[in-house]
């Protein structure tokens, strides 16, 4: 390995060079750059590196490998500084990351690195980007113009559709339950569930404070979703459909607004006149709620024909449901409509885990219909890339139980609200 970039003077010129705070935090990395580059290669700091780009030394880099951790996330301006200059030079960049938050990668993602890998490397994957980086220009071509595209808003015609569209309704009783990646991916797979004649999908984000569908789908977050929230008396067909954006040519989203505000600015009366316009005119309304419960969270349950809940098997969401399930009880709600989603479940063989689940279920009077595995790495990456799983990882076992939940909705019946 070349411990110092900038005195790199023998022959062979240098192709990669690693940037991070210090490289020995990265062993396997140390280990990939030489397995594919041999000595051509060199180590720099973040400061190093842009002034080392200005040298003559540097004319010769391919890519430089930028390596992170969670303790580089408060210094992501110069993370950006580095990448631009980078950018600026034709040099590519591929992004190495360690418990690095979702947040963070999309942001250094969409400012301009080409390749995100996580740590630990996955076998092979340093030299498959490699691979990447070095295909013809003109493959890659067509994919800024991709991501600079604004998606179109979608067209709507008043009383052009009369579908009566079934409301599923997604809340996590405890963050990281998986809540959003449930309705981002249910929303998908009802999409493409059939080829002929699939049905129409809109996924509306309520978390108006950290909705993140929009970040899910790499999606823009449009200033008419707060006007349309301001003002749904006068909303129609047409200014509904201005406010969603699509995905895919598939799926419609009505994303969360672009600021946070507070959510008690809505009112019941602006829910349900969302939502009867919504089922107007797709036959599958997705809602991803937030944990928050508000005075226009009974409108969702009340609309909603299944309102899946989403738990793991710890203290925290056994405490949250058994406190939803009292406050439903004492409002005389519609508690039936709950159905309970066990997100990490036990796999198939854990004996232990499972019996943990039926105690979890008797313990708290409530039925886990659901049981979800444990998508692991390829769910995060999926998402920090705004792709569902269908895309990003067709063949995870999460992405499997989600298309058999999909294909058992698909029969639900449409008029009637009580089906589920």
């Amino acid at each position: 390995m070349t411990s110092d970039a900038t005195i790199q003077e023998d022959q062979s010129p240098i192709l990669a060079c690693t940037v991070c705070r210090d490289v020995q935090n990265f062993e396997l990395l140390i280990v990939d750059m030489e397995a594919a580059l041999g000595e051509q290669w060199g180590d720099l700091g973040f400061t190093d590196a842009l002034m080392f780009f200005d040298q003559p030394d540097a004319k010769s880099l391919e890519f430089v490998a930028l390596a992170i951790d969670d303790y580089d996330e408060d210094n992501l301006a110069q993370l950006m500084e580095v990448i631009d200059a980078a950018k600026s030079r034709g040099i590519r960049t591929i992004l190495i990351a360690e418990d690095v938050t979702p947040a963070s990668l999309h942001k250094l993602l969409r400012h301009g690195a080409d390749e995100f890998i996580p740590y630990p490397l996955p076998k092979g994957e340093l030299a498959e980007a490699i691979e990447r980086l070095r295909r013809p220009a003109v493959v890659e071509a067509p994919e800024p113009e991709i991501q600079e595209e604004t998606p179109a808003a979608v067209s709507l015609k008043s009383g052009s559709h009369s579908r009566e569209g079934v409301v599923l309704a997604v809340h996590g009783l405890a963050g990281g339950t998986g809540a959003t990646t449930l309705a981002v991916n249910l929303g998908w797979e009802l999409a493409n569930v059939r080829k002929d004649n699939p049905p129409r999908v809109c996924l509306i984000d309520l978390d108006f404070q950290f909705g993140s569908v929009s970040t899910f789908l790499d999606l823009q977050r449009r200033e008419t979703v707060f006007e349309l929230l301001s003002d749904t008396e006068s909303m129609d067909s047409e200014s509904f459909g201005q406010a969603l954006m699509q995905f895919e040519d598939k799926m419609s989203v009505l994303t969360a607004p672009t600021d946070m505000i507070p959510l008690d600015l809505i009112q019941p009366e602006d829910i349900e006149r969302i939502l009867e316009t919504a089922r107007r005119h797709y036959d599958y309304v997705i809602v991803d709620m937030p944990k928050t419960l508000v005075q226009w969270s009974e409108t969702v349950l009340t609309a909603a024909h299944v309102y899946f809940a989403t738990l793991e098997i710890d203290m925290r969401s056994a405490q949250n449901a058994m406190r939803l399930k009292r406050a439903l009880q004492a409002e005389d709600l519609p508690f039936e409509k709950l159905r309970y989603v066990l997100n990490r479940a036990p796999k198939f063989t854990d004996l232990a885990g499972k019996s943990r689940v039926k105690r979890l279920g008797e313990s708290l009077g409530i039925t886990i219909e659901l049981l979800l595995p444990d998508g692991g790495r390829q769910v995060m990456q999926g998402s920090d890339h705004g792709l569902p799983l269908a895309t990003s990882a067709s063949k995870n076992p999460l992405r499997k139980e989600i298309v058999k939940l999909a294909e058992s909705l698909n029969d639900l019946d449409q008029s009637d609200p009580q089906a589920a």
